[in-house]
């Protein structure tokens, strides 16, 4: 596509009381990301001239989590049309056009904006274009009226339009496209004279036509243009996300025996012939190599998966884990801020943290790394081809040789040297015949209990 220079407006000056929360409307996440930062990521990728961000209600929040962008204050909420005017200083000295979004808008691709930046460039004599787009159910959206030849005429407002008008399926999304040199000319000439009081950017159509500019449309997918201004809203953008990720996660080859029961991150990696299993879910910065299997209902965050490694079922890997090739990450282990190299089972029952585990080392069911003393944190380093017995606490700081074994039931409290066997636990006694003893004397106290109860 051919370079135009072009600048951004993003508006986010809206209190979105609808959303019911303490936190900014474009701040809440989906798929770990906030909304407005899957918006300014597409819009980066146009590498603009200017990005300018309108903020009003709480922006201290969204000015915290702004970046690469100037920012503006829209003091009072006098419509989209005055969000834009707002930005006059801001877009001093910026040449080429304007592209309006709206930071509750996030997953609108960059593909979609160049078609838009196309359109203007292409067509004769175009001040305008309108994003527009055909929902499954048209509701109350305002109809896009375009003549013959496919331009825009004019935006109807539902309320306003006439019954043939109301069955036009091509919606307004808002969003447009402006020539810069036009903008603010038209800004200047928009009336507040309504119910509302307010100046709206629909009205820029009006303009663009009175100084006989052509008025063009593009249209997108309806999930393109998914705005966000309730909480069904934005897990019905959650459902969206996820389904996207999860035919990405098909399509790169990744087998997934329920995907609809498999929740991904902004950032999750995959690579090829890898098998998930119902239930699993995946927190930010997970990355997954070829040929691992993942099995149900387990929970990953922050984590690296080599090539050929079993993980699950009922496993939770926290940030700082990195699972060696071939490794096995059984059931109920939760493994946090631990390297384990190659070969490596862990396979019930154990949690293991602030710990380096050497290749080919067995942690037998029910270990702990004790690594926090109530104020400081310690490491736990197990050499290679290690052996750890069952129900074993390694109390940190401390060492296992390689090719060292600990008796299960042991409690570890000093190093360990290479092959010798460390036991750490009290001494064995069988006494003949006590428990039977134990038993007759026993029965009898309850015996005689129960008789003096009876005797009250």
């Amino acid at each position: 596509m051919p370079k135009h220079p072009i600048s951004v407006v993003v508006l986010a000056a809206g209190k979105g009381t609808r959303m019911k929360s303490k936190l900014h409307k474009v701040l809440h996440a989906i798929g770990g990301k906030a909304m407005l930062h899957h918006l300014l990521d597409s819009v980066e990728e146009l590498s603009p001239q200017k990005t300018v961000l309108v903020v009003g209600a709480d922006r201290e929040q969204v000015e915290a989590q702004a970046r690469d962008c100037s920012i503006v204050t829209q003091t009072e909420q006098l419509g989209t049309g005055h969000a834009v005017m707002v930005t006059k200083a801001a877009l001093e000295g910026a040449k080429g056009d304007v592209l309006v979004l709206y930071g509750d808008v996030p997953f609108i691709p960059k593909s979609l904006m160049d078609d838009m930046i196309v359109a203007k460039a292409t067509s004769p004599n175009t001040g305008l274009v309108v994003l527009g787009f055909r929902p499954k159910d048209a509701a109350k959206y305002g109809r896009l009226v375009t003549a013959a030849n496919g331009s825009l005429e004019r935006i109807v407002e539902f309320k306003d339009a006439t019954e043939d008008e109301r069955q036009i399926d091509l919606c307004n999304s808002g969003m447009m496209l402006i020539d810069g040199e036009k903008i603010f000319p038209w800004l200047a000439s928009l009336s507040n004279d309504n119910a509302s009081g307010e100046y709206y950017l629909t009205d820029l159509v009006a303009a663009a036509r009175k100084d006989g500019c052509n008025v063009a449309v593009v249209e997108a997918q309806e999930e393109d243009v998914l705005g966000i201004n309730s909480r069904e809203d934005l897990a019905l953008a959650e459902a969206t996300f996820q389904d996207r990720k999860r035919c990405e996660a098909l399509a790169g080859g990744v087998t997934m025996v329920d995907p609809a029961t498999v929740y991904f991150s902004h950032d999750t990696k995959l690579g090829a012939d890898i098998a998930i299993e119902p239930g699993v879910y995946f927190g930010p910065n997970v990355t997954v190599e070829d040929g691992v299997t993942i099995k149900a209902y387990s929970h990953l965050e922050g984590t690296h998966i080599r090539s050929g490694a079993t993980v699950g079922p009922f496993a939770r890997l926290r940030p700082g884990a990195d699972i060696g090739e071939g490794a096995k990450i059984g059931n109920f282990v939760e493994v946090k801020k631990a390297k384990l190299e190659h070969g490596v089972k862990v396979s019930h029952l154990s949690y293991i943290g602030d710990a380096t585990i050497g290749a080919d080392a067995n942690i037998g069911a029910g270990t702990i790394t004790c690594n926090y003393d109530g104020f400081l944190k310690f490491e736990t380093h197990i050499g290679a081809g290690a052996f750890i017995g069952s129900n074993s606490a390694l109390v940190a700081p401390v060492t296992i040789g390689d090719g060292a074994l600990v008796g299960a039931g042991s409690v570890i409290t000093k190093d360990v040297e290479g092959d010798a066997l460390a036991v750490a636990r009290g001494l064995q006694r069988n006494r003949a015949g006590f428990a039977a003893t134990f038993r007759e004397t026993q029965a009898a106290k309850k015996a005689a209990l129960t008789e003096k109860q009876k005797g009250r």
